[in-house]
């Protein structure tokens, strides 16, 4: 999500800029903008929501590259996450000769804002980006850094909470950005006698194939003729050098043969943004609340109601929020929901979940829950949607968008934000106490190094796939919140591999499904930790043996060091330890890799899977 790009060098500026931003749009975003430094002491600024056709329009009427000199310029594609898709809250920035891009969340915005603005500075946007501009911009007039652009960007680094990524210019300073990296991804590229800086090297691969990696915490200061890079501190470091030998479509797809290979390796990341600012305070925070801490607490039920993948993810949630609140909690597909004349009230809590917070389905179920009374949660990875602008309360997944039509990155920042309305709940209501949420909340923050290690291990899951590829039937079992990640793993390898696939709860098998084993059958199982969920682990151990006895070939995806169940496994798939309301974060993925697998090994488009859209808006 979001898109940064800078250049330094002899061309002019602004075309570089824009073509740098076009390059990106596969990212996704819903606002637009552009600064360039004349070299005359003035930056010249315009910036659109919407389409980058809007902003390409705007500086068509300012008389384009001539109404903008200048060989220094920054650009920005935004993927909201403060303030709406609006031409004030798009990038850059400005204070006065200070202009701004930034990705990523500054999680102490809203302190800095208040400094700010006790010492009489006027906010122009809704955004945590522009306090830096402020910030920066005080930095240069007054204090130990007065006057030294370099040192005043390093020492409001230094006061910045989150991950971020942030470039800054300064008009009386036109041959010189100053950017930085903590958490979000920058790239730069050096060119011959002119630099680069994008979110990635889409951005500049048409100029150069030459690029230089930022590490965390990496400052880097360039100029037409090089580059220096430091930490915040100003200590020297050394980026990682490498050469591109990608086309522009492999760079757009980070290397990767497939968009859906690439989303499934940002998991990790759209899980970390989608947690970052939510814990303020010693309190879960929602992005948007119109709904009282009152209401909230006066919640007797809640409906959940979702589509497709979504509506896995609230299957898990269903879990969690019983778990952690003691509410019944009901899961719906919502194009069912509004026909049954569910009973909904004042107090009914509705969860609507959407990717792109249009699903006509969700978007009806919500209109229906609202005519009853209910109070809407909206759970959506799109700012400014429809579903959210209806809802009482949004929580954003921060997946940024996803090309790939199966959803991968987007379903586990589903899960994550359903864990954090669980959360919000249980905090509202004071059936857990502040430290026991904390502890909950730090649980999840360390979810995206798990991750990481799953998305690390995959090949010899592609190996199985690959082996398998020829099978005419998967079977998927699981118990507790292995139930909704079989029923994830069935939908991916039917959306892909076109291959029939059905996902049961293992305790159901002898109850029907045991029908369909039979010599050679694929069965993937899901095993719970041992600790905590013994008792489900030795009735998953019993359903294995029942099926090994009939002659299927069992996947086992299981804790590292799982030696009850290896014995029984004839390919074995170990996930990083966890609590077993956590596990589908971990779980889910190898179905990922398994499901692309196979659709490549059978020749199927990856990305485009036959008769589906990303986002289905008509019932």
């Amino acid at each position: 999500m979001c898109g940064i790009v800078g250049y330094v060098g002899q061309q002019a500026a602004l075309p570089v800029v824009v073509e740098a931003l076009r390059r990106m749009e596969y990212r996704g975003y819903d606002s637009a903008g552009a600064a360039i430094l004349d070299g005359a002491g003035k930056v010249r600024v315009e910036k659109r929501a919407g389409k980058l056709a809007n902003l390409e329009e705007a500086l068509g009427a300012e008389g384009g590259d001539a109404g903008f000199p200048g060989t220094t310029g920054i650009g920005h594609t935004r993927w909201a996450t403060h303030g709406r898709p609006t031409d004030r809250n798009a990038h850059p920035h400005v204070s006065g000769d200070v202009a701004i891009v930034h990705n990523g969340i500054i999680e102490n915005f809203a302190p800095l804002r208040a400094e700010l603005e006790n010492a009489g500075v006027e906010l122009s946007s809704d955004t945590d980006s522009e306090v830096a501009a402020h910030l920066v911009a005080r930095a240069m007039a007054e204090g130990e850094t007065a006057g030294d652009f370099v040192a005043s960007c390093r020492a409001v680094l230094s006061r910045l909470e989150g991950a971020f990524t942030l470039v800054f210019s300064h008009a009386k300073h036109p041959d010189v950005l100053v950017a930085a990296r903590r958490s979000t991804p920058l790239v730069l590229g050096v060119g011959e006698g002119e630099m680069f800086l994008g979110s990635d090297v889409a951005a500049f691969i048409e100029h150069t194939r030459e690029a230089v990696e930022l590490g965390q915490d990496n400052v880097v200061v360039m100029r037409a003729d090089g580059y220096e890079i430091t930490n915040f501190a100003g200590e020297p470091l050394e980026g990682r050098t490498f050469h591109i030998d990608w086309d522009l479509e492999a760079a757009e797809k980070g290397g990767y043969d497939y968009f859906m290979l690439k989303e499934i390796a940002e998991q990790p990341t759209a899980v970390a943004d989608t947690l970052l600012g939510k814990f303020q305070d010693g309190r879960i925070v929602l992005d948007e609340q119109r709904i009282s801490d009152q209401e909230l607490r006066d919640v007797d039920k809640v409906f959940i109601i979702a589509c497709g993948s979504a509506y896995h993810s609230g299957l898990v949630a269903k879990y969690a929020i019983e778990h952690w609140t003691r509410l019944p909690c009901e899961v719906e597909i919502a194009s069912e929901f509004r026909y049954r004349d569910p009973v909904l009230d004042r107090s009914t809590l509705v969860v609507a979940i959407s990717q792109s917070g249009e699903t006509a389905d969700t978007l009806e179920a919500v209109r229906h829950a609202k005519d009853q009374k209910a109070r809407v949660l909206a759970v959506c990875n799109t700012n400014g949607s429809q579903i959210p602008r209806e809802a009482d309360a949004v929580l954003y997944t921060h997946a940024g968008p996803e090309i790939g039509v199966a959803s991968t990155k987007a379903y586990l920042a589903q899960i994550t934000a359903n864990y954090l309305v669980g959360l919000a709940l249980a905090q509202a209501r004071g059936t857990k106490f502040p430290d026991e949420v904390a502890a909950e909340f730090r649980q999840l923050e360390r979810m995206p190094e798990a991750i990481q290690k799953v998305v690390d291990s995959l090949e010899p899951v592609r190996e199985i796939a690959r082996e398998l590829a020829d099978s005419k039937s998967v079977l998927f079992l699981g118990r507790h919140v292995g139930y909704p990640t079989a029923l994830e793993g069935a939908l991916k390898l039917k959306e892909l591999a076109y291959m029939h696939a059905e996902g049961f709860p293992a305790g159901e098998l002898k109850h029907g499904p045991i029908a369909l084993i039979e010599e050679g059958l694929p069965v993937f199982v899901v095993m719970p930790p041992v600790e905590g969920r013994g008792v489900l682990h030795s009735k998953l151990v019993s359903n294995i043996q029942e099926i090994k006895a009939r002659g299927a070939r069992t996947i086992v995806i299981a804790e590292e060091g799982d030696e009850v169940v290896k014995p029984l496994s004839d390919y074995f798939i170990p996930i990083p330890a966890s609590t077993t309301l956590l596990q589908p974060l971990l779980a889910t993925i190898p179905y990922q890799a398994f499901a692309a697998e196979v659709a490549a090994a059978r020749g199927y488009d990856v990305d485009k899977p036959r008769n589906l859209a990303k986002s289905v808006t008509v019932e």
